[in-house]
């Protein structure tokens, strides 16, 4: 962790006054937090990014990566790294950076006349600089540090300038800060007060109150010098912390001045499994899954918990209550067989009457068959069935065709509302399934393809990203959560927490020993480790996907939505927690499945693109110019009241572009064909080209 950073071995530097391209309102009075466009100057869609490696400036980086923005990256710790001159920043009439990232104010990587040249070309062409983490000196505005230590737990506040200056709109004042364990320091920082000198300026855009002290302390804001504009952030953070998270967009859109490629949203869609199918529950006394794992003689069943029609209503109330729906993944077998065992399906019943009252309906096989290879449960853990010559015996086609088609059927026949082309097969199985199944199912390709199935789920703790099964299918990634599925109580999930989390010493299974990429706690309580521990981390976890541009599902069980219902304190502690940080121009989204799969597809595509240098783009005259191939969905973020065109390319009949998020417009735009696809906006203009060549 950063503990300081380096003092700065410039003075005030002089600057020219500070104007970019963001865009007229239709009444043509420009944004609070941009110029005019109206320079002839061109300056490129693309960010240049100095890193020495340290975890601050990585984490801009991260977030550049994350939102689609394309940049350049100079290694300041390479001996055969680029020397900054002014013909690599520009040429006469044209800026080949439309923002500045540095590791801190004046790496000393860089040489006086590579900041000179720096300097010169922020200031010839109102470019922006972020300072990933600065020590507080004199130097950017600021007085020496009145505190230096650790912010953990403490909680920082956007001031009104930090909203309104186009920054942090989305935020609702508070950024808490994490304090993961007590006895680590997680994060420090410098908290002092602006001091600029003569005509300087220093805008607070996040502070925090000093300790001992009521005087509010920098941590993040803007110290224009001569006209120049520059980021000041005195405290540490990597790309994980949730301080950052909640932050990071608006260092994109401070820097850019709210135009650049891009596109971010804060996804959550919650997928429940094995809804009508019970779930097998965990044996304390056994620590394992009666009727799913192999148990220690003498283990006593345990009784399978199913949702029940009280369950159903719960659930629709408090999705009303929390303005938040769940999709459901059914099993249409689990009901039949409750119908054949006592002549009726209540649940079924419950379900019909209230099947619009959820996000969708999803297919997961009419009776949750493994559809991999032929499983040998007769071994710990489980192993494929080999033939003669060792190699996999495969369940065929016709299950794997017959366990999509019957649940199909199925949800038809019971008037629930599906999409036939969306699937996740029982515990995601078909797929590579590692340790013992380290290839596909090779007849799962082909059953997909003649069941109509475009979006498959993954485990995205095994596949995080997006691949092909065969010629018509994608995965859609889905992250799992630590709310089990044989758990429908509190007092079975922390004990089955503690038997994966903790030593063999302290009497659990000792996993987090020998696992490299897990931690061993101690026991919880197990009257009180539910809500203390597992409900925040769950919270901290599911958030920093919220917060990550991440489309990709969660998914939970039908069990932990019944009995003690130990899924809702999660999901409501994790709503909860972002409605108190974000504001209402930044809800929460959730997606349909598909729409998640389409999300992944596009950003793959451009981050591909990106990549292979097939995109470009620049802001000019009033302008914004996208070179892109055909059909390339372009993800791009621009101020409120940019305007497709209307008749004939004229503002004539203009109507909105993109849609509203955060206090910005954005939108994946489609590339055409042939010819220019022109977006238009009084004083500016944004037009993508297509290169069907390329």
């Amino acid at each position: 962790m950063f503990r300081h950073a380096p003092k700065s071995r410039r003075a005030v530097r002089a600057a020219a006054g500070f104007s970019i391209a963001a865009g007229l309102c239709a009444s043509g009075v420009l944004p609070a937090h941009a110029a005019s466009a109206a320079s002839s100057t061109r300056t490129d869609l693309r960010v240049l990014v100095f890193t020495d490696g340290s975890a601050p400036v990585e984490a801009i980086r991260s977030e550049l990566d994350t939102e689609g923005v394309p940049y350049t990256a100079i290694d300041l710790t390479s001996s055969s790294r680029t020397v900054i001159t002014a013909g690599y920043l520009a040429s006469a009439a044209e800026a080949h950076f439309q923002a500045v990232v540095l590791p801190n104010n004046a790496p000393p990587q860089l040489s006086a006349a590579e900041i000179s040249a720096l300097d010169t070309y922020e200031a010839t062409y109102s470019i922006r600089q972020v300072d990933a983490y600065d020590y507080a000196s004199p130097a950017v505005g600021l007085n020496s540090p009145q505190y230096s230590g650790t912010l953990d737990g403490m909680t920082a506040a956007v001031t009104g300038s930090g909203t309104s200056a186009g920054a942090f709109p989305y935020l609702t004042g508070s950024v808490p800060f994490e304090n993961i364990d007590p006895n680590v320091s997680e994060s420090y920082g410098y908290l002092s007060t602006a001091n600029p000198a003569a005509g300087a300026t220093f805008t607070p855009f996040v502070t925090m109150t000093i300790p001992g002290t009521s005087t509010q302390g920098v941590l993040s804001g803007v110290y224009t010098a001569g006209g120049r504009s520059e980021l000041v952030n005195t405290f540490a953070y990597n790309a994980n912390q949730a301080q950052f998270r909640a932050l990071a967009h608006g260092f994109i859109t401070w820097m850019t001045q709210g135009i650049h490629f891009g596109y971010d949203r804060n996804y959550l869609t919650i997928d429940v499994d094995d809804t009508f199918l019970p779930d097998a529950e965990w044996s304390q006394a056994g620590h394992c899954t009666p009727g799913d794992t192999i148990c220690p003689p003498g283990t006593a069943d345990t009784t399978p918990s199913r949702m029940t029609p009280a369950d159903v209503t719960y659930e629709v109330n408090w999705e009303a209550q929390n303005n938040f729906k769940l999709t459901m993944l059914f099993n249409g077998g689990g009901s039949d067989d409750q119908v054949a065992a006592t002549g009726s399906d209540p649940l079924l019943t419950a379900w019909q009457a209230n099947s619009g009252q959820v996000l969708e309906w999803l297919n997961h096989t009419y009776s949750h068959e493994f559809l991999g290879c032929q499983q040998n449960l007769t071994t710990i853990p489980w192993s494929c069935v080999t033939d003669a010559n060792g190699n996999y015996v495969w369940v065929p086609q016709s299950d794997i065709v017959s366990q999509i088609q019957q649940n199909i059927a199925w949800a038809q026949s019971k008037h629930l509302p599906i999409h036939a082309d969306e699937l996740v097969t029982g515990e995601h199985s078909g797929l590579v399934t590692l340790p013992q199944q380290t290839v596909d199912n090779p007849n799962l390709a082909p059953g997909l393809k003649q069941s109509g199935i475009a979006w498959t789920g993954s485990d995205a703790s095994r596949e995080p990203n997006q691949r092909a099964v065969g010629s018509s299918t994608l995965t859609v990634p889905r992250h799992p959560m630590n709310i089990y599925y044989n758990a429908a109580t509190v007092s079975d999930e922390v004990n089955e927490y503690n038997w994966v989390y903790t030593s063999t010493a302290d009497g659990g299974s000792g996993i987090c020993e020998n696992n490299p990429t897990s931690t061993c706690i101690a026991p919880l309580d197990p009257a009180t480790g539910f809500a203390s521990y597992i409900v925040p981390t769950e919270t901290r976890i599911a958030l920093s996907h919220v917060t990550a541009n991440d489309p990709r599902p969660t998914y939970v069980h039908q069990s932990n939505l019944t009995q003690d219902r130990i899924f809702y304190p999660a999901l409501g502690s994790i709503l909860s927690t972002y409605r108190a940080e974000f504001a209402a121009n930044a809800p929460i989204v959730s997606t349909l499945f598909a729409t998640s799969g389409q999300i992944l597809q596009q950003q793959a595509a451009w981050k591909a693109a990106v990549a292979a240098g097939t995109v470009s783009g620049y802001i000019q005259s009033g302008k914004v110019v996208v070179s892109a191939p055909s059909g390339l969905y372009v993800p791009l973020t621009a101020p409120d009241g940019t305007q497709n065109p209307g008749l004939l390319g004229s503002s004539i009949g203009a109507t909105p572009f993109g849609s509203a998020y955060a206090g910005e417009l954005s939108a994946y735009q489609q590339a055409p064909g042939f010819g220019n696809l022109t977006l238009f906006l009084p004083g500016i203009g944004l037009v993508l080209t297509a290169n069907p060549a390329k």
